[in-house]
C-alpha cells in the first residue's frame, strides 16, 4: 500500500472555497485532510470531557463525542467574536480491540502494551463526523468502520517508534501513516479514517445538510493518501 502521508504537500489540494466553516479540532491531520474537500476553514478546538461511559462500545462514544465536540464549538462560536462559521466539523476517532476501547497512551510503558496488544492481530478504528449548522440548528452525523490488520512488527520497532514520540497524542498509540514505523502492510477499507477524518462519511453529511463541495473529494483523498480505495462509492450511497 502506497502512501505519502502528507496531504498538505500534494498537488491534488483544491483552491479553498469560500465556506463558512468551523473544525472544531487541532489535530494535524484533521486540518491537512479537510484542506482536501476545497472548504476554507477556521480551527476552534473543542474541550469537553473524552472520558467514556461504562460498557460505551466504540462506535456509541465516538458519535457521542463528535456531536459533543460539535455543540462546544458551537456555543463558543455563538458567544464571540469569532470570525467565520456558521457550519461547525466535528471527529472523534478510537481504536478497538474488540470491546475494549484504546485511548492515547499516558506514557512509554502504555503505549508499548497496546501495540504489543494489537500486534499481528486486526482491530477497528471507528471514528464519527459531526456537521452542525447554526443557522438552522440541525446536526448530522455519520460513523466510519475500518478494520486494521497489523503487521507482525518486533518489540525493537516498537521502542524505536515510541522514541519517535509520535504515538503519545494516538488513539491506539500509533498512526497508519508513520512512515519509519509502518504498521499496516495492507488495508481494504477507508484509509482516511484510520489517520482520522473520513472524507467521503464528511461529504455525505454535508451533502444531507445542503452543501455540495466543488472538489471530487474520493479522489483528492487517494490522489493525496497514495491509496486505492474501492469503498468510496458505498460510502457515498450510505451503505457504510
Amino acid at each position: 500500500m502506497e502512501k505519502n502521508g502528507n496531504p498538505s504537500a500534494n498537488p491534488a489540494v483544491p483552491t479553498p472555497q469560500t465556506f463558512p466553516v468551523i473544525l472544531a479540532s487541532n489535530s494535524p491531520r484533521r486540518k491537512e485532510l479537510l484542506r482536501l474537500t476545497g472548504l476554507g476553514y477556521q480551527v476552534a478546538p473543542a474541550d469537553v470531557d473524552e472520558t467514556p461511559y461504562p460498557g460505551e462500545p466504540a462506535g456509541p462514544y465516538v458519535v457521542r463525542m463528535a456531536e459533543e465536540k460539535a455543540r462546544a464549538a458551537a456555543q463558543v462560536a455563538a458567544t464571540s467574536q469569532h470570525d467565520g462559521g456558521t457550519w461547525i466539523i466535528a471527529a472523534d476517532t478510537t481504536v478497538a480491540d474488540g470491546d475494549h476501547i484504546l485511548g492515547k497512551p499516558q506514557d512509554a510503558q502504555e503505549a508499548f502494551d497496546m501495540l504489543a496488544q494489537l500486534r499481528g492481530r486486526e482491530h477497528q478504528v471507528y471514528t464519527a463526523v459531526a456537521v452542525y449548522r447554526l443557522d438552522t440548528l440541525l446536526m448530522k452525523t455519520a460513523l466510519a468502520t475500518t478494520n486494521v490488520p497489523m503487521r507482525a512488527y518486533t518489540d525493537e520497532e516498537i521502542h524505536a517508534y515510541i522514541d519517535t514520540g509520535d504515538p503519545y497524542d494516538k488513539a491506539g498509540s500509533y498512526a497508519i501513516q508513520h512512515p519509519g514505523f509502518h504498521p499496516v502492510e495492507s488495508l481494504a477499507g477507508c484509509y482516511a479514517n484510520v489517520v482520522g477524518l473520513p472524507l467521503c462519511h464528511l461529504e455525505r453529511v454535508l451533502r444531507g445538510l445542503g452543501f455540495v463541495p466543488a472538489a471530487n473529494i474520493p479522489e483528492a483523498c487517494q490522489s493525496a493518501l497514495g491509496y486505492t480505495c474501492t469503498v468510496y462509492p458505498q460510502v457515498q450511497k450510505g451503505e457504510l
